[in-house]
């Protein structure tokens, strides 16, 4: 039986990309709950220094540094940075991304395309990349993209976006293979439609909600802390033989 201590990140170095809103804030305040020093990255200043602030109120260890994880100096200096103030990551959280563009392949623009695909693939194989390195050389760490169910199954209009969510969970894959014997541990959580602030406008809409809710066996649409109790659960020692996993938190949805 797993004890709360199999949970603790006291003393590591938790590192949460795309942290100021949504997903991405919830994994960070979770990280923090459980003992994480947690840095929070991402584009927005705004987002990213409230959701420090708050961990720091709560109690928790937290800085705030803004990076773009589509530029590679930026990711290097990120890197270095965090390892210079704090001392190697332990934990990666990979949450930046961008959502789909729902239209036809068809219709979609190359800039459309390589924005996506910068973004939410290019984008994490630089930081896994350098973080990577930091983990290797200590011989430890957990790394833990976020996928989506649009990453293991195909989804309508959103060939961009499944396919740099599939690019994902194939690199991770292949990452957990090549650093399992060097004590790097690398998985996936793979969300179905959470509630944020950029999903209100689909969850309430009249027929799009509705069709959602309706092909989610648990009938709604997922919050927050649930997909950031899995990721402290791959991030912890709880999962400590566990890697090149995909877990989905979908409701359901590519179980039935």
């Amino acid at each position: 039986m797993a004890s709360r201590s199999m949970f603790d990140l006291g003393g590591r170095v938790c590192v949460v990309t795309g942290g100021g809103r949504g997903i991405g804030r919830s994994i960070a305040l979770a990280l923090a709950a459980h003992g994480g020093t947690v840095v929070v990255t991402g584009r927005s200043e705004d987002t990213l220094r409230a959701v420090a602030a708050d961990i720091r109120t709560a109690g928790g260890a937290a800085e705030w540094l803004v990076a773009d994880m589509q530029d590679e100096a930026q990711v290097v200096g990120l890197a270095e940075t965090i390892a210079a103030r704090h001392g190697p990551a332990a934990v990666l959280v990979n949450n930046a991304g961008v959502n789909a563009i729902y239209k036809g392949a068809e219709k979609t623009t190359l800039e459309e395309w390589n924005t996506i695909i910068g973004t939410n693939l290019t984008g994490v194989f630089l930081t896994c990349r350098e973080f990577g390195r930091q983990m290797l050389a200590a011989g430890s760490g957990s790394i833990v993209n976020i996928s989506s169910i649009g990453g293991r199954t195909g989804l309508a209009r959103t060939a961009a976006y499944c396919a740099s969510k599939g690019g994902v969970e194939l690199l991770t894959k292949s990452l957990a293979i090549d650093w399992a014997p060097r004590g790097v541990r690398i998985n996936c959580v793979a969300p179905a439609y959470v509630e944020t602030d950029l999903t209100q406008g689909l969850a309430e809409h009249p027929v799009l909600g509705a069709k959602i809710m309706d092909r989610t066996p648990m009938g709604r649409f997922g919050r927050t802390d649930e997909i950031a109790g899995a990721v402290v659960f791959l991030a912890s020692d709880a999962s400590t033989y566990l890697t090149g996993e995909s877990i989905a938190v979908d409701g359901g949805w590519t179980g039935s």
